[in-house]
C-alpha cells in the first residue's frame, strides 16, 4: 500500500489555475503510484470537489470528502484506488463538520486525512487550535489498535531539523514548546512519524516552502506535512519520500506530496 498526502492550497487552484496540459493535480494523479492520497485545504464543498476531480474519479479513483463550514476554508478529503468501506469525521461537537478530519476504510487499512489550525501565538485562533489538538489525539488514541494511519498538514514543525530558520520561530505558532511538546506526547502513545524514521538525523525533508521570496530555491521550507502510523503499522513502512517539484514554476501547491510506501 503506498499512501500519499498533499495539502493542495485550493483544489480548483490546483487542478486549473496553476496547470498546464503536463502540470497540476490531476496530471500528478495521472502518474502517481499512490493508491491512497489525502487532501487538505480543499476549499471546496462536496459537490465541487468532486466536479474538479472529475477526471480522476472517471479514471476509476474512489472519493470521499469533508466538506468546510466555511466557504473557502479548510477541507479535506481521500482519494482511493480501492473502494471505501466506511467514512467517518470526527465525533466532537465544535470541530464535526469543519472539514478538518475525515477518516476512511480502503484497503484493508483505516487512513485518515487532517488539517490542523495554522493558529497564531496568544490569540483565540491559537486557542482554538489546542482545542482541535485535544480532540485530535482522542480520536488517535480510539484507533491506535488497528492498521491505521494519519496523514495531513499538521502545522507543527516538531525539532529544529523540521523547520530551516528554527531560532526565528520559536515564538510564533507552528513551532512553539507547547505545540511540539504535544506532538512529542502523542507519539509517545505509539503512533511513529514514518518519515522521520526513516529519515532520521537529517534536516527535513521539508514540504512547505513560502511562494514569497527565494525559499523554495534555496529550500528554506517546513516539514509539517507528517503520515503517523499505528504501532501495528510503523513497521511496515520501508520507503519515504517528498515529492519536491523541480523548479519553482512546476509547482502546483505551496506544499509538496509526501508519500510512504508500506509492504
Amino acid at each position: 500500500m503506498i499512501v500519499s498526502t498533499i495539502n493542495v492550497n485550493g483544489i480548483r487552484a490546483a487542478v486549473k489555475q496553476r496547470s498546464t496540459e503536463n502540470l497540476g493535480l490531476l496530471a500528478w494523479l495521472k502518474e502517481t503510484s499512490a493508491d491512497v492520497v489525502c487532501l487538505q485545504e480543499t476549499r471546496a464543498d462536496d459537490d465541487q470537489l468532486a466536479d474538479a476531480l472529475a477526471p480522476a474519479l472517471a479514471d476509476g479513483w474512489h472519493l470521499a470528502s469533508a466538506s468546510p463550514h466555511l466557504k473557502g476554508r479548510n477541507g479535506v478529503a481521500v482519494l482511493s484506488r480501492h473502494a471505501v468501506t466506511e467514512h467517518r469525521r470526527m465525533e466532537s461537537e465544535e470541530f464535526g463538520d469543519h472539514g478538518r478530519y475525515l477518516e476512511v476504510d480502503t484497503g484493508g487499512l483505516t487512513v485518515a486525512s487532517v488539517y490542523v489550525q495554522t493558529g497564531e501565538a496568544e490569540t483565540d485562533r491559537q486557542l482554538e487550535k489546542e482545542r482541535f489538538m485535544a480532540a485530535l489525539a482522542t480520536r488517535m488514541a480510539e484507533i491506535r489498535g488497528t492498521d491505521a494511519v494519519v496523514c495531513g498538514d499538521w502545522n507543527i514543525a516538531h525539532t529544529e531539523n523540521d523547520i530551516k530558520n528554527w531560532k526565528g520561530n520559536v515564538k510564533k505558532s507552528g513551532f512553539l514548546p507547547s505545540e511540539r511538546q504535544w506532538l512529542t506526547d502523542l507519539l509517545g502513545t505509539g503512533w511513529v512519524d514514518v518519515v522521520r524514521a526513516l529519515h532520521p538525523d537529517v534536516a527535513g525533508p521539508y514540504s512547505w516552502w513560502s511562494w514569497r521570496g527565494r525559499a523554495f530555491d534555496n529550500d528554506a521550507g517546513w516539514r509539517i506535512d507528517y503520515q503517523l502510523a499505528s504501532p501495528s503499522l510503523a513497521p511496515r513502512a520501508h520507503i519515504a519520500r517528498v515529492e519536491r517539484a523541480d523548479a519553482y514554476a512546476l509547482r502546483w501547491s505551496d506544499h509538496a506530496p509526501v508519500t510512504v510506501e508500506y509492504s
